[in-house]
């Protein structure tokens, strides 16, 4: 609904989508998304799109209007979708072990703690899914990707101890993989770049780049570039801070040792 609001209104106003593209400042790769309901339109940019184009205001009260579950619905699997295909992935987790990276029996645990409960076709279904995202990284020409992960998620033993142990070997082994890398922030830091929680940044195929956050009040897929380069500016903040790949593999290699003995 909203994607064709905004092809009528840019045919109105007597533009092509490449020429608004380019006079508005946006990759044309985004416009078509929006337009054809691929990518949920942001408020930041459907109050700016108005103005360009005189709509008075029609296009943000759309998006206003949407019921909060279907923007959800639409920013989760709008960014699962652009996970499998990304170029470049950056990672920030404080909780969990991020989803690309846990195991089936860990991301079973996970899926079994939520409120409110998934049932036992949900957890399988989503279990599957995770599974098969996390095989980009085993492709012949997988993404780059970087993850930094906050020590505390690598020391809560989630499933109990033998899935916990299980993960923990996973971890270590990913941090092997070809274009992999993997950083631990380790918790005696007195402050980090990250405290207003996690996020992850995409770089599409063509050339988009998206920010995604996950939260208790749901999610929010980010395509405003002030605002991906505010995150990227953290990341690179956080890889900073971080211990180094191969710190990161001696630490994961010191706690199986303790845990093992």
């Amino acid at each position: 609904m909203v994607g064709s609001a905004l092809a009528a209104l840019r045919l109105k106003a007597g533009y092509t989508q490449e020429r608004l593209a380019q006079e508005f400042g946006i990759s044309l790769g985004s416009l078509t998304s929006y337009e054809q309901g691929r990518r949920p339109l942001p408020l930041e940019i459907a109050e700016k799109l108005d103005e360009f184009l005189g709509t008075g205001g029609v296009l943000a009260r759309l998006v206003n209007h949407l019921p909060e579950s279907d923007l959800i619905a639409l920013w989760a699997e709008e960014f699962l979708r652009e996970v499998m295909r990304a170029l470049f992935i950056s990672w920030f987790e404080v909780h969990v072990i991020p989803g690309l990276l846990q195991t089936d029996n860990y991301a079973d645990a996970i899926f079994r703690c939520r409120l409110p409960a998934f049932s036992e076709e949900k957890i399988a279904e989503s279990v599957a899914e995770r599974a098969e995202r996390r095989a980009i990284l085993y492709r012949k020409e997988p993404p780059i990707s970087t993850f930094v992960i906050w020590e505390p998620a690598l020391r809560m033993p989630v499933g109990g101890r033998e899935v916990w142990l299980e993960q923990l070997r996973y971890l270590r082994e990913c941090c092997d993989l070809p274009n992999c890398i993997i950083q631990v922030l380790p918790l005696n830091r007195p402050g980090h770049a990250g405290l207003d929680g996690p996020f992850v940044l995409l770089e599409t195929p063509d050339h988009d780049r998206l920010a995604y956050m996950d939260n208790q009040k749901g999610n929010q897929l980010i395509s405003d570039l002030e605002d991906i380069a505010i995150l990227t500016q953290r990341y690179g903040m956080l890889r900073s801070q971080a211990l180094s790949p191969d710190d990161t593999r001696a630490l994961l290699d010191q706690i199986l040792g303790e845990l093992e003995q």
